[in-house]
């Protein structure tokens, strides 16, 4: 619980300093009145985040919702059935103590996984269609059992709020470059602006996200009971995920997923959104 203290502890610190450079940008471009507009904005974007990120993105990823009676999208070859995946969902989230979380199916080939909401009792856990073709039974329960460990460390709506800002920073970055930011400013501080803006926010990002997978592994493995099952998919989803691209429409929120869309293609380590596989696999094979 300590550890688990210090990590809530070191994410509001992060999330402190992506409102800062937030509101930094803003006087950047527009002096007093933009840092003020700067705040307001990413006020705005945390309630927006607070009440809609769910929605956002479920709907970004058009996934649709299955029932305890198989109901949904009929996914063929899947190793697991609608009815089983949900069953599957409900018997850990009773072990992690959680309320029922909606569960969804994303039409995509690319094996993968994500937990939204901004609590346990508005959460949804969502699996692609990917995910239950290529996995066995036992690593997609490691891979929802990860996803419930977020639901209840309250991981998802950070994840969001900071994905939201990240991605309007990146935009006001482009528009001060484009605008040449104040009148009275320097290139060279124009040009500063844009990479600390640019740079800052991906470190920011990807260190809340970072900060938070061993902690949903380590949960994660004590909810399905075993952690050979989780570790196994991380793994494969690893290498997966370096040959069957994920469309989806928002890179900014690649946090979210229980493995990096693209990793070892566009990101460099530095700026990737979660830990190396390698380091969460062998944290989890130590747990016994």
């Amino acid at each position: 619980m300590g550890h688990v203290f210090g990590n809530q502890l070191k994410t509001a610190a992060l999330m402190a300093g992506l409102i800062a450079l937030f509101v930094f940008v803003g006087y950047a471009v527009a002096g007093g009145p933009g840092m003020i507009f700067a705040f307001i904005l990413g006020g705005a974007m945390n309630i927006g985040a607070w009440f809609f990120s769910d929605t956002l993105a479920i709907k970004s990823m058009q996934a649709r919702e299955i029932g305890p009676d198989g109901s949904g999208p009929v996914v063929q070859g899947a190793r697991v059935s609608n009815r089983e995946l949900y069953a599957m969902v409900d018997e850990m989230r009773q072990r992690a103590g959680l309320p029922m979380p909606r569960v969804y199916i994303c039409p995509h080939d690319a094996p993968n996984a994500f937990a939204t909401g901004r609590s346990p009792k508005k959460s949804a856990v969502a699996a692609t269609q990917g995910l239950l073709r290529l996995m066995e039974p036992a690593e997609i329960r490691g891979v929802m059992a990860h996803e419930l460990a977020h639901v209840k460390n309250r991981d998802t709506l950070i994840s969001c709020i900071a994905a939201t800002i990240a991605g309007v920073l990146a935009m006001m970055a482009q528009w001060f470059f484009f605008i040449g930011g104040r009148r009275d400013g320097n290139p060279l501080v124009a040009l500063a602006v844009i990479i600390v803006a640019a740079v800052g926010a991906a470190l920011i990002k990807a260190s809340i996200s970072r900060s938070r997978e061993f902690i949903a592994d380590a949960e994660g493995a004590k909810i399905a009971g075993s952690s050979q099952g989780l570790a196994s998919a991380l793994a494969r989803l690893d290498a997966y995920s370096k040959r069957i691209p994920l469309v989806q429409p928002n890179p900014a929120q690649n946090n979210m997923f229980i493995v990096e869309p693209f990793a070892g293609k566009t990101l460099t380590s530095l700026f990737a959104s979660h830990p190396p596989t390698e380091r969460r696999i062998d944290a989890l094979r130590r747990m016994r």
